[in-house]
């Protein structure tokens, strides 16, 4: 099966996870923006104001200035607004190696295009680009992408079913003609539920080795 001769027009990626490492918990953040963990950082009830108020950022409802002093308060002052943002910034560490050649490859294929489909942050989304301020590196990989989506542009988290629906109006595909590649399982349960032929990645190991293999087995690439 050929890319000419199948249903697929496509490759949707996940951002974290799949293109880009990062921290997997507050305490991983507070380590990578060398700082120290305080006293309550992790206690449950700091945990679940974090948790909150990251979903709302995340579905674009607050602003960064607004994340940033709310997360403050509402954890009592742990850490200031300035190392929230400079955890924020730590959180994002690499791009795995490879995937940026894969990309490459696949906005080669004349009858494909390639996609992002991502819960991420204003502060996170901007990192696609060299700050415009701060020397810290940029991701450049994701903005190679044809079609960008993000949770905090079209106000959904995955995995809400909305956002998958969104995703379909803004790019005119839709079922199994979109190949989704998501670190979670909760997000590739209800990209199958819309039809997507879509695939979890361990982002524990390589990533760009297993979508590679999906895509030789879906006979893309």
């Amino acid at each position: 099966m050929s890319v000419a001769s199948s249903n697929i027009r496509c490759v949707c990626f996940d951002w974290g996870g799949v293109i880009l490492r990062f921290c997997r918990s507050f305490e991983e953040g507070v380590r990578a923006a060398g700082l120290d963990l305080r006293e309550g950082a992790i206690a449950p009830e700091a945990i679940l104001a974090r948790r909150g108020l990251a979903n709302r950022y995340s579905r674009g409802e607050l602003t960064t200035e607004q994340f940033l002093a709310e997360a403050c308060r509402a954890t009592s002052g742990i850490y200031s607004e300035a190392e929230l943002e400079r955890i924020n910034h730590a959180w994002l560490i690499e791009e795995y190696p490879g995937v940026d050649a894969i990309v490459d490859e696949l906005n080669t294929l004349p009858q494909l295009e390639t996609a992002l489909l991502s819960n991420t942050t204003a502060i996170h989304w901007e990192r696609q680009q060299p700050h415009r301020s701060l020397a810290i590196p940029h991701f450049p990989t994701a903005a190679r992408l044809r079609h960008r989506h993000a949770s905090h542009l079209l106000g959904l988290l995955k995995p809400d079913d909305a956002i998958y629906a969104a995703f379909e109006r803004e790019t005119g595909f839709a079922g199994d003609s979109i190949v989704f590649f998501d670190d979670l399982e909760e997000n590739v349960q209800a990209a199958r539920a819309r039809g997507w032929c879509a695939i979890r990645i361990d982002h524990a190991g390589d990533t760009a080795a297993q979508i590679r293999a999906a895509l030789r087995d879906l006979r893309i690439l």
